[in-house]
């Protein structure tokens, strides 16, 4: 029960269990942290010398001689700025951590400390000092690691420090305590009462504690939530943006059969010549020649509005207007098929130009009514456009070896495209009633290259 308590407060032996990039993850969000606590040790200290600067007690004699107060304020203000320029570096190491967790509690004990003889009173004087109520934010600052064993440390330190204080005083150094029980005469004179004392060490703890735990509990929930991000960044990468945001901001969780009626557009695009030369190349090879492809056209197809269904070895399926409606997904089409082509040209004008054999895009847009939705089982799901116009897409695109041809859109998509606002950078030819293997009808086509 204790080993599972001090894994649980202290995380000994969770990190090991962490992946690296998680760990890396939560590395970097401490450091940012220490950035951050380094300045909120600056503000303090300057705060604290505000205060005493700006600020006199009444009554009393003030002996000038014996405020050490901007000694104290000079020597941590060194140490704080030293500790900031460490965290900028990246170069904290954990045993000066709790060094400064320490200092922190030591500022405050030593300022408490040299009030009886600034004000040349008797120790017990300094135990009513308010600045003890800076503590808490001590041990507050501490909680923006997230990790309870600084907040522990700091808020033992506060209690040993304020102990050794209260021993002091009841040594009888700068003369004799007055102990008491009455609750008055502790209030109106340097009488100690031991019960005032026991419950500011005993808010101190529990402070402590409280908050020990809410910081544990908060850095298992930082590590799952950096855990799941990192996950999620990565299966992120197997998912067009588009569809990973949708699921991100899903209000319930997403189910198969769930559907949506959107007119879209749909692009196929296919690397021609890729099965022969996955034959001939090593496979590293054909892997390399895939990602190039692949990096070179998917972009693109993003730059103007569309998203990735999937692929398809080395074919590509885009949509338009799919995963978010869009009122120009034809045109949006027809831009990144133009994007696409000149691409093409310019891939194969650098393959040349080292030697290489060039290689050739065909692609195909079609336009229509699908179902946008989510297909698979309950262990696993996958976002998808299913319709007429996805299959029509595919048999337009196998067309382009019929009509020698390296793109087409049929005459309905194109019209569509113009009345959303495509501007074709030239005049295409048209080719009316066409037979395309797998339609019916005839079909009116435009060449696009």
């Amino acid at each position: 029960m204790l080993r599972r308590l001090r894994v649980w407060l202290f995380d000994v032996e969770a990190p090991e269990q962490l992946p690296e990039r998680v760990r890396e993850a939560i590395r970097e969000q401490q450091e940012r942290s220490e950035i951050l606590i380094g300045w909120a040790e600056l503000v303090l200290v300057a705060l604290l010398a505000l205060v005493y600067g700006a600020t006199t007690m009444a009554g009393g004699i003030v002996q000038e001689d014996y405020s050490f107060e901007p000694e104290v304020f000079v020597l941590y203000a060194a140490f704080s700025i030293v500790r900031l320029v460490l965290a900028y570096w990246r170069r904290l190491p954990v045993w000066f951590l709790y060094l400064s967790a320490i200092a922190d509690a030591a500022l405050l004990m030593g300022l408490i400390y040299f009030m009886h003889y600034t004000y040349a009173q008797p120790a017990v004087f300094y135990l009513k000092a308010p600045t003890l109520f800076f503590i808490y934010l001590l041990i507050a600052v501490r909680a923006l690691r997230f990790e309870a064993r600084f907040v522990i440390v700091t808020g033992l330190a506060a209690v040993a420090g304020w102990i050794a204080l209260i021993l002091y005083a009841l040594g009888g150094r700068g003369g004799p305590p007055n102990v008491t029980d009455d609750f008055v005469e502790y209030m109106t004179s340097n009488a100690f009462l031991m019960q005032a004392e026991a419950e500011k060490v005993l808010a101190i703890l529990l402070t402590t504690v409280v908050l020990a735990l809410a910081i544990a509990r908060a850095r298992h929930l930082l590590v799952r939530a950096v855990s799941e991000g990192a996950a999620a960044r990565d299966l992120a990468r197997f998912f067009d943006p588009g569809v990973a945001a949708r699921i991100r901001s899903a209000a319930m969780s997403i189910r198969a059969g769930e559907g949506e009626l959107r007119d879209v557009a749909i692009l196929m695009v296919d690397l021609r010549g890729f099965t022969r030369l996955s034959t001939e190349l090593a496979p590293d090879a054909v892997m390399k020649l895939l990602q190039e492809y692949q990096a070179r056209v998917c972009p693109l197809i993003a730059q103007h509005g569309g998203s990735i269904d999937k692929f398809l070895g080395d074919g590509i399926l885009a949509s338009f207007g799919a995963v978010l409606p869009s009122a120009t997904p034809a045109a949006d089409a027809l831009r990144a098929a133009d994007a696409v082509l000149q691409e093409a040209d310019r891939w194969s004008e650098e393959r040349r130009g080292a030697g290489l054999a060039p290689l050739s895009i065909g692609l195909a847009a079609a336009s229509g009514r699908v179902v946008f939705g989510a297909v698979g089982d309950r262990e696993r799901l996958e976002f998808t456009v299913i319709g007429d116009a996805v299959n029509f897409a595919a048999k337009l695109e196998k067309h382009n070896k019929e009509e020698r041809t390296r793109a087409l859109a049929d005459g309905a998509t194109y019209a569509r495209a113009e009345a959303q606002g495509y501007v074709p950078p030239a005049e295409r030819p048209r080719r009316p009633r066409r037979k395309v293997g797998g339609v019916a009808d005839l079909v009116d086509i435009v060449v696009l290259g």
